[in-house]
């Protein structure tokens, strides 16, 4: 490379780094995507947590809040004061970090939904300055495969609204995504419905999920209801955890082994919680630290039942028959986009006994359902990289499908 010549500039933007390995495995999908295809690209990332992402990924990350707090409560004046002063501080960083490059990456997740609590001015304020300042400076901003949401809360709307118009590239994973945005006002005439970018992933390989009959995957999440159902949030999550002990216990019972997953450092409590109720050595929590590790847990399963989103696509990826206890239209959509529509249970109804009715007629059509899963697969797997050679041609269009350097101007 010349001296006058630079390399392609590309930030990656997202709760990264935080504890979510859905999150981790959509930025994990992209940088893979960008290290085939355009290897001399400069490649970043603002995000959640920027040392486990630097440590983890090998790329250099910045805070994506000045306030380190921003997503605990504020109780106190001086952290009220920290939140406020850190959205100015905030308005400045994310515009010197995006003036830096050529393009910035969303890649994935539910950054347009609010199936779970999540107030304005968090990760929505967060993604309106990045399309704020991209549109002002230049840079092109994608907000590729993500999900999204009817969306109540009126501040939470509007800039979720404004994100996606100032947006260079929008992209959803599921039709109910870009649905709900279309009935909140936004034109999504010319965005269109992939997948979620994890079925990029590499999946175990078949030697990996080899052996004896495995245990039954159970993903477990701490629920709390969404953002519109805070008043009943305890209630919720009483429900959904006595059905899902009940349902744990039951398969306890048979005598058949049971493996806890988790999505989330903040699942882990749930976990400890149904394992502590049932009191036996055949329940066991998988330490899955990412995308990867939860592929590898379903893969060895004989079927799974899950509720978290990601473990959900985890298990459909491996060809593993799933039950969802579905909290939102997207896991209701992966499900029946994957074969297995008939496989969801609502989880703020979570009931033990229904839950095993299902649960028995999904192993009694397992086979049935690996071979569909297998099928279903090749053609997620087609759409995902037809998603890529889109996003590149929004991007890119300069540097086409090689990762020749930009001539500086």
């Amino acid at each position: 490379m010349t001296s006058d010549e630079t390399p392609l500039r590309v930030g990656l933007f997202g709760l990264f780094g935080a504890g979510n390995s859905g999150n981790d495995g959509s930025l994990e999908a992209v940088l893979d995507h960008l290290r085939a295809t355009r290897p001399g690209a400069a490649v970043d990332a603002m995000c959640g947590g920027p040392e486990t992402v630097a440590t983890r990924y090998g790329i250099p990350a910045t805070r994506l809040n000045w306030y380190r707090g921003e997503y605990r409560t504020a109780s106190r004046a001086s952290a009220v004061a920290g939140k406020g002063l850190g959205k100015l501080v905030d308005v400045v960083r994310t515009a010197a970090w995006v003036r830096r490059h050529d393009a910035v990456i969303v890649p994935g997740t539910g950054v347009l939904e609010t199936t779970l609590p999540l107030r304005p001015w968090g990760f929505p304020y967060s993604l309106f300055l990045l399309c704020l300042t991209g549109r002002l400076f230049g840079t092109r901003v994608a907000l590729v495969s993500v999900g999204a949401g009817r969306i109540g809360n009126r501040p939470t709307r509007f800039l979720t609204r404004w994100s996606t118009r100032l947006a260079t590239y929008c992209s959803y994973r599921d039709v109910q995504s870009r649905e709900a945005m279309r009935a909140m006002g936004v034109d999504t005439g010319r965005n269109e419905v992939y997948a979620d970018l994890v079925f990029a992933l590499p999946s175990p390989s078949a030697n990996e999920s080899a052996g004896l009959p495995g245990p039954v995957c159970v993903g477990v999440m701490d629920f709390h209801g969404s953002n519109d159902e805070r008043d009943r949030a305890e209630e919720i999550h009483r429900r959904y955890l006595d059905g899902t002990t009940r349902f744990v216990r039951a398969l306890v019972a048979q005598g058949r082994p049971v493996r806890l997953l988790t999505g989330d450092e903040l699942d882990r409590p749930v976990a400890a919680a149904i394992v502590d109720a049932v009191g036996s050595p055949l329940v066991t929590v998988a330490e899955a630290a990412s995308l990867a590790d939860l592929m590898k847990e379903t893969a060895c399963a004989d079927s799974v039942v899950a509720t978290r989103y990601h473990n959900i696509v985890c298990a459909l990826k491996t060809g593993t028959p799933t039950l969802a206890l579905s909290y939102s239209a997207k896991s209701d959509a992966v499900m029946a986009e994957m074969g297995l529509g008939a496989y969801c249970h609502p989880v703020r109804e979570a009931d033990a006994d229904r839950l095993l009715a299902q649960f028995r007629e999904l192993e009694r059509d397992s086979a049935r359902l690996r071979r569909t899963l297998a099928e279903r697969n090749l053609a997620v797997a087609r759409r995902v990289e037809q998603q890529f050679t889109d996003l590149a041609a929004a991007l890119f269009p300069a540097a086409g499908r090689t990762d020749a350097p930009r001539e500086t101007p």
